[in-house]
């Protein structure tokens, strides 16, 4: 959308705090979330430079609204998805323009129901088996558990062939570290780019090593015809579109695929990590949960058709998601625009936080409590639409949030009918940043459910 700009009657705001040369970067490096949460009492845009690089981020519902769906044709990624493209190339997460809608038409039919269905069946075995390996008294770094189960289900899902057991295992040792660096990567001052720090050492070499091996399996899957399984590489291979019936190239291919591991892995793991961290501090929240699963679920296998009947796991996970969401996107300005009075010219980089927008005190009562029960019918009217959007909005909205939300609900349902955990004393989890607010560490005991 296109506007006719006037000239600003004021500039924007600036965030406090900036130093010479390095602008807001060591704040934002320091404490991360934090920032990010203060900004909104500045204004509804907000200033921030990394380095010399001006950043302006909308803390409000209404202008993350105007960058994501009313104006989004006037933006494309910014300099968050620049620093992506060592890993997803030009898939779905960084790809602008007709690249980006052409392979949106491609890939969506991977989640269609249909799919996520047959993907159900190897996120319940995973869960049983993630279930099966503990024993009553074990303690269980719990992020580090979920992280491992999403990232098995994903390559699962993903390369249902021996053909994929390399990428698989590619997965399991590099994605934990292209995640912990992203954020220090987007974050970093322009000056800062070519040095051979230890984020960008440790993030080039993991991406190139998850590329590399991804590439070998496509390929090699492209020669044996082994093309005709229900998983994500197969169905990636084979389609076509409709428009003009041409197929992903394998360097597409495996764009998508790198996409598919950096977008899904870490927002399922961080959310279930929490989720039982949060249960365990609400003991009645928890009974209900148990109760609700017992009631749908009984003693057999959790299976797709129990995802939508489980609500109250439903409103856990909404209000997890909610507290420990997203932590910063990016989108420059492809046109001139209007955001919050203020004209933008062409190349302007805009920020806004799911994270800070989720727990903003004008939008939600209490922002910062645990609080399923927000979500219940008769009190959703309290919260505007716009104002919760975990998996963004707009034509850029996650292709896989129905797969993720049928994991998470899933495997929950599958641990907490078997085992209660209970923190180990000595250790609070602290968010740390990176794609979403995960902890740091949860620390937990088993114990049996029927004990309990």
């Amino acid at each position: 959308m296109s506007v006719e700009l006037r000239p600003a009657a004021r500039p924007v705001p600036v965030a406090p705090g900036a130093v010479p040369l390095l602008g807001h970067a060591l704040r934002l490096w320091r404490d991360p979330l934090g920032f990010l949460k203060s900004l909104h009492a500045y204004g509804d845009l907000v200033r921030v430079n990394l380095g010399t690089m001006p950043v302006y981020v909308a803390t409000s519902a209404e202008l993350v609204n105007e960058v994501t769906v009313r104006q989004a044709r006037s933006f494309e990624k910014g300099r968050l998805f620049d620093r992506l493209r060592p890993l997803a190339g030009n898939g779905l997460a960084t790809a602008n323009g007709e690249i980006h809608r052409r392979h949106r038409r491609l890939i969506q039919p991977m989640f269609h129901p249909q799919r996520i269905s047959a993907y159900a069946g190897v996120m319940s075995a995973n869960a049983r088996a993630l279930a099966d390996s503990w024993t009553p008294g074990q303690h269980i770094e719990m992020e580090a558990a979920m992280a491992g189960y999403a990232v098995e289900t994903l390559a699962s899902t993903m390369f249902s062939t021996d053909i994929g057991l390399p990428a698989v295992q590619a997965v399991r040792e590099n994605l934990p570290v292209v995640l912990k660096n992203m954020l220090i990567r987007a974050a970093s001052p322009k000056l800062l780019d070519r040095f051979p720090i230890k984020p960008n050492r440790d993030f080039d070499a993991a991406a190139a090593r998850l590329r590399s091996v991804i590439d070998e399996v496509v390929a090699a899957t492209r020669r044996s015809g082994r093309t005709g399984y229900n998983d994500l590489l197969s169905v990636v291979l084979a389609a076509q579109d409709d428009e003009t019936g041409e197929s992903l190239s394998d360097s597409e291919v495996r764009d998508e695929l790198s996409t598919i591991l950096f977008a899904g892995a870490e927002t399922t793991a961080s959310t279930l990590a929490w989720t039982f961290h949060e249960l365990a501090r609400h003991p009645e929240v928890e009974q209900q949960l148990v109760d609700e699963i017992a009631e749908v679920v009984g003693d057999r296998q959790v299976t797709v058709e129990d995802v939508p009947r489980l609500a109250a796991v439903r409103r856990v996970l909404d209000e997890v998601i909610r507290l420990h969401g997203v932590t910063m996107l990016m989108r420059r300005t492809t046109a001139p625009v209007e955001l919050g009075g203020f004209a933008l010219p062409v190349g302007t980089e805009v920020a806004f936080s799911l994270y800070a927008l989720h727990r903003h005190p004008g939008l939600y009562k209490e922002p910062d409590r645990f609080d399923p029960d927000r979500w219940l019918p008769e009190r959703r009217s309290e919260i505007d639409r716009q104002s919760y959007i975990p998996f963004g909005a707009g034509n850029r909205k996650c292709i896989g949030d129905a797969f993720v939300w049928t994991e998470a609900t899933i495997a929950l349902a599958t641990v907490l009918a078997r085992w209660q955990l209970r923190p180990v004393p000595g250790h609070t989890p602290k968010e740390v940043a990176s794609a979403v607010a995960h902890p740091d560490r949860v620390p937990m005991t088993v114990h049996p459910r029927t004990a309990a």
